[in-house]
């Protein structure tokens, strides 16, 4: 069992009493600690010895158009320098994790390395849109550093999700724990399954291009983002998903691949042909 799939007890200090201010977390037996601040609290964070540690941090905030989360990775040798900048230079962010050690044992190599597959992972999972212009350059370290590091990279993963970004976090369940169902129409077919997150639909799926009257602008609205992202593309008269993608409800899932309004509890299907109602909500 991997260290993400095994219980465990997270630690998390509120410095200022309120949970939705500054919060400091950990796994109590493991080297590393995250912080997580609101940008309207720097002065106060300041004083926190953590965000002057040698570290990587995120910015985290949306798109301009509401429509997905975005995030700037980064690091340095006083994070809350580096911050400071961005806090004068960039406008989308409302809240910065930084994660770093307890005894600021990191060095610049180490967190170039870090801040590098970080934004390889952030790239593949696709939860988040990344802000940063360029990809940085992998370090070259010992290869027994590596693992100490990616170690504490799967830390660090579990710390952000808990503090509500879960931007490592793959989409789809493990093989052991996946339920599939099915949703198809005319010229529609996709599978997917019920996740934590709302309803993944997996890459692959074919989605109707032409929309029913019944669609309803919200599904629609849907469907342009998801063309405008390159989620969705046309490929011999049919959409395609290009990636796996977390809709909100089986319904938003169900109505963007029919084009048109769709019940996603009673659409989408194992494959015996029990209703995800059927076999989630009954």
């Amino acid at each position: 069992m991997n260290m993400i799939n095994r219980p465990q007890t997270i630690q998390i200090f509120l410095p200022d009493g309120s949970p939705t201010s500054i919060r400091e977390a950990e796994i109590t037996n493991r080297l590393v600690k995250a912080i997580l601040f609101p940008r309207n609290k720097m002065q106060e964070v300041v004083k926190r010895e953590l965000v002057h540690f040698t570290g990587v941090y995120f910015l985290f905030g949306i798109t301009e158009d509401g429509a997905k989360p975005l995030v700037y990775i980064g690091e340095g040798e006083d994070c809350f320098k580096r911050i400071q900048s961005h806090n004068r230079l960039k406008d989308f962010w409302t809240h910065c994790v930084i994660v770093s050690t307890k005894t600021d044992e990191y060095t610049k190599t180490d967190v170039k390395f870090l801040e590098h597959y970080c934004l390889e992972k952030a790239t593949e999972v696709s939860r988040y849109k990344l802000d940063n212009d360029t990809g940085s350059k992998k370090q070259s370290i010992s290869e027994s550093r590596e693992h100490d590091l990616l170690d504490n990279f799967e830390t660090a993963k579990i710390l952000l999700a808990t503090l509500g970004y879960p931007i490592f976090e793959e989409k789809r369940k493990a093989q052991t724990t996946k339920e599939l169902f099915y949703c198809k129409g005319k010229d529609a077919s996709a599978v997917g399954e019920l996740t934590d997150d709302g309803f993944l639909v997996y890459k692959g799926g074919r989605s109707t291009i032409i929309e029913a009257q019944s669609i309803g602008t919200w599904v629609s609205r849907i469907r342009k983002q998801l063309l405008e992202d390159s989620i969705l593309k046309e490929e011999n008269g049919v959409y395609i998903f290009q990636c796996d993608h977390v809709f909100n409800s089986p319904s938003a899932a169900a109505a963007t691949v029919l084009a048109r309004a769709a019940n996603g509890w009673t659409s989408w299907k194992d494959l015996s042909g029990k209703t995800l109602d059927e076999l989630k909500r009954k």
